[in-house]
Formats: C-alpha cells, sequence, structure tokens
C-alpha cells in the first residue's frame, strides 16, 4: 500500500498536531516548527557544499537534532503519548566545541560584518537569519505553552554557530569579510 502525499485534511487552513490537537496553519506553535524545517533545509543546503569533511558531518548532525527540534515542538504536550526523542546537554557541548574549534583558526573579530564575499558564506547567513527568526517564534511560543528549556538553549547557540561557519568558510575560501563602516 502506498501512502498519499495529500490527505486533504488541511483544505481549510487547520492542521493536526502530534497528539490530534487540530490548531489553524497560522498558530505560533506551526510558526515555530515550520520555520525549523525551513532552518534544516538552508542546512541541507550548506552540507552539499564544498566543506571540510568534518563540518559537513557536523551539519548531519545539527539536521538530526532539528528533527527533533522540529518533533517536540509540532507534539501537543498535553495529548501526544508518541515518544519523541530528546535534547541533550551534550548537543549543545558539541556546538560549543565546534564554535571554539573555528574560532581558533581565525583572526580575531575587530567590527561588525556584513553578509556576503562569497555565496557560501552568504548562504550560512541566511542559515543565521532563519535561525534567529525560529528562535524568536519558539520564545513566542513558551510564553503561553511549555517548550523544553533545551530546545532554546541549542536554537541560540546554533545561531552563534552558523555566525562563525559564515566566517570561518570565507577563511578558508580566502574571502576577505566585509566590516560595516557606519556613516559620518
Amino acid at each position: 500500500m502506498t501512502m498519499k502525499i495529500y490527505t486533504k485534511t488541511g483544505d481549510k487552513g487547520q492542521t493536526s498536531l502530534i497528539g490530534g490537537t487540530r490548531v489553524p496553519k497560522f498558530h505560533i506553535r506551526i510558526e515555530a516548527y515550520g520555520t525549523i524545517d525551513e532552518l534544516n533545509s538552508w542546512v541541507g543546503m550548506l552540507k552539499v557544499a564544498e566543506l571540510p569533511e568534518d563540518t559537513r558531518n557536523t551539519l548531519s548532525e545539527i539536521q538530526d537534532r532539528l528533527f527533533t527540534i522540529g518533533s517536540n515542538l509540532a507534539s501537543d504536550p498535553e495529548k501526544s503519548k508518541m515518544k519523541i526523542p530528546d535534547l541533550h546537554e551534550s548537543d549543545i557541548e558539541l556546538l560549543e566545541k565546534q564554535i571554539d574549534v573555528m574560532n581558533e583558526q581565525l583572526p580575531e573579530m575587530r567590527f561588525f560584518i556584513l553578509p556576503g564575499g562569497h555565496t557560501l558564506v552568504g548562504y550560512c547567513h541566511l542559515a543565521r537569519c532563519v535561525c534567529r527568526r525560529a528562535e524568536r517564534n519558539i520564545i513566542h511560543l513558551a510564553e503561553n505553552e511549555y517548550v523544553n528549556e533545551l530546545i532554546i538553549k541549542y536554537i541560540n547557540r546554533l545561531s552563534d554557530y552558523l555566525f562563525m561557519l559564515a566566517r570561518y568558510t570565507g577563511f578558508i575560501l580566502q574571502v576577505p569579510e566585509i566590516p560595516w563602516r557606519a556613516r559620518k
């Protein structure tokens, strides 16, 4: 038996959370996990780029964690009985370790940096911006509904990782950083 991709259950602007609760497609929970899905797609774009193998491996780990986060956010915390994977403090520690490894190889940052200089650097910054939007949506959701605090911490650290990845990518591609200079 093949699974149909269309169910027609969302044709009137409603969707189901894991657990069966129906909510409008504009609900902040949907916005939060939808933005995580968008971020995961950007990370997938980065993963296929000409980056060092260890970086691509880290990006694979990040994609897996983003699916974990999306699953958590797509669940109704009061009704879902499905076992959803959890984040661990070690997931955050991995990001911090990778940030430190990249930072050790980079020159000291002495100015604000404008995104750009190379397509791949730009993609890193786009992923970072989507990550920040996801963080805002998740924090908004957490104002009224339960959100595991490790999710917020992970997404915050992930945006730091993506910023460092942009700098590191420019460094290995030998693309100069573009300093922001305020008009006088």
